[in-house]
This record gives C-alpha cells, structure tokens and sequence, in this order.
C-alpha cells in the first residue's frame, strides 16, 4: 500500500470505527453517544414529558393522582432527576426565619 491510498484510506474511514476511535483517543461509550443520539434522547425525554402533562393535565383527577413523571434515558453526562417535590431547611447554609432574616435584612417575627 502506498502512502497515498493510506492517506486516502485514513481519510475516508468511518468515524465508529476502532481505526477512528484509536486517531481520537475516545471510547466506545463515548462514540456511542454521538451528538446526533444525545438530540434524539433529548428529543425522547421531551416527547415523554409532554405526554405526562397532557395526561396529567386532561385526565380523571383520581386516575392520575400516582402517576409520576417520566426517568429520563441514561446518558453520560446527565444526572438522575433527584425529588424536587421536597423542601429541606438546614444543612450548609442554615435554616428558618432567622436565616432568612440575616439574608434579606429584616426580622425573624411578625411584631
């Protein structure tokens, strides 16, 4: 082979492929997750999100009452949905009325 048809080979491999991934230096995960299927999961999520609020929204209040909101697909680089329907005080930051007092700068307590 000369250096010729190498370059032209080179040039025109597949990208997927281990020839293209070793040129790179990625992994199969991350090949795998190529922009176009990371669009089209975002474009899943959103298609399956839209469908839970509809139904939530147009259906029997008790039917729907324990359904809950679609998981997202796993991907690298997207994190788990955490419940966001609980409020916690405390923690790092401090917690209450008097934390909340020194923050915007009034009292604590209603007079």
């Amino acid at each position: 082979m000369s250096w010729r048809e190498l370059k032209v080979f080179l040039t025109h491999v597949p990208w997927d492929s281990a020839t293209a991934r070793s040129v790179r230096g990625s992994t199969p995960e991350e090949d795998y997750w190529s922009p176009d299927r990371q669009l089209m999961a975002a474009m899943v999520d959103a298609q399956r999100e839209h469908t839970y609020v509809t139904v939530k929204l147009h259906g029997d209040p008790k039917k729907t009452k324990r359904l809950r909101p679609p998981e997202p697909i796993p991907r690298p680089g997207v994190e788990k949905r955490k419940n966001t329907r609980v409020i916690r005080f405390g923690g790092r930051h401090g917690s209450g009325a008097a934390e909340l007092a020194k923050v915007f700068g009034g009292r604590a307590t209603n007079p």
